[in-house]
């Protein structure tokens, strides 16, 4: 997801060098990855309790990660990833939520919740923003031309098989730019546990990605979304929203591009996305207004119909689109939630050796 260089007030972009005086309104510094909230959610949060909403975006854990690390953001929400928060939590770098500020609690789902915790124990200092699956969006007619018309695309074979994948080149292969979404994919299609931490199976897994990386055009977390949707390239590993999202703008444009998603059999990741406030926010009032305001089911469920992204908000599902609730990839059926898996976060050892792993991957050295 692309960071944009641009502050957004309620939607109304900062004009430089101009100024908010705390004694003349109320204002609330939200950092959410990009293309991730509903075009008026922002404004309506205004409206309904009168604090301005600076609203600036990110594209990768690893950027807020470092922000947050280094502190004195002067953001008052952030939107980790699960496993990011759980390491993020052992440097105090986030406050515990005061839930009795937090009716709209009770609208969350306890299952999703629950499995959110084993990230923060309690949901202490969390609540689920959105969740998906890191899976595979494709061009359907592109993918037909190259590997056949009876191609079924399902499996990670149409990624992690060179001579499969060497195929796509010339349409165009884009692989996300976050070694903690490529290695556990890896792992667990060579049939590792996708947290493994072992030097051995590390190795083995960034061989594999070394032998596909000639026919990579690029990795990036959020590029891959208008050029899927535009036929620039043909196949992406992405963020299922994303990939929707791809899917959607191409059906808008009307520009003969068929996007598909999949969710491939061997496994993918499950992830959760969190609203969190750092530990020095500057307005934890507002945050856990804002937090509130977002557990609402009808504002909830208006960023799902825009985003594509499931809601744990259990009282937000009847107000959503039902082409999105009953969307598999979405939605995943039984079957399929059996074979997701959680990332966790690495020692400080193996953090190291798949950074070093990720960059020889990358470099193709």
């Amino acid at each position: 997801m692309k960071p944009i260089g641009i502050l957004l007030v309620a939607g109304v972009a900062l004009v430089a060098g101009a100024t908010i005086s705390p004694a003349q309104e109320k204002v609330l510094n939200v950092y959410n990855w990009s293309d991730y909230i509903a075009e008026d959610t922002l404004a309506k949060f205004t409206k309904s309790t009168g604090i301005k909403v600076v609203y600036d975006v990110y594209d990768s854990n690893e950027v807020l990660e470092s922000k947050l690390l280094s502190g004195k953001t002067g953001y008052d929400v952030v939107v980790p990833t699960g496993d990011f928060l759980q390491r993020q939590l052992q440097a105090d770098v986030y406050q515990k939520l005061d839930k009795s500020k937090l009716p709209n609690l009770v609208n969350m789902d306890p299952g999703l919740m629950k499995q959110a915790a084993e990230y923060d124990p309690g949901n202490e200092h969390s609540v689920i923003y959105m969740w998906g699956t890191t899976g595979i969006g494709y061009n359907e007619d592109m993918i037909a031309e190259r590997l056949g018309k009876d191609y079924v695309v399902d499996s990670w074979d149409i990624l992690f098989k060179p001579e499969i994948i060497s195929k796509l080149a010339d349409c165009g292969v884009a692989l996300l730019d976050a070694p903690t979404e490529l290695f556990p994919a890896v792992l667990n299609y060579l049939g590792y546990d996708p947290n493994s931490f072992e030097k051995k199976q590390l190795e083995e897994a960034a061989d594999l990605m070394k032998s596909i990386r000639p026919y990579v055009r690029y990795f990036h977390s959020s590029q891959y979304i208008n050029d899927l949707a535009n036929g620039d390239i043909c196949i992406a590993m992405g963020w299922s929203g994303d990939l929707f999202q791809s899917r959607d703008r191409a059906d808008e444009a009307d520009n003969g591009v068929n996007i598909a998603y999949v969710i491939p059999k061997e496994g993918a990741l499950q992830w959760f996305d969190v609203m969190a406030i750092p530990a020095d926010a500057p307005h934890p009032d507002e945050a856990h207004a804002f937090i509130n305001f977002i557990m609402d089911p009808q504002i909830t469920a208006d960023i799902t119909n825009y985003v594509w992204y499931a809601s744990a908000n259990k009282a937000a599902i009847p107000l959503i689109d039902p082409e999105i609730t009953s969307d598999p990839g979405i939605f995943p059926p039984p079957d399929v939630l059996d074979k997701l898996f959680a990332d966790k976060p690495q020692p400080p050892s193996a953090d190291r050796m798949v950074n070093r792993l990720w960059t020889s991957v990358k470099t193709g050295r």
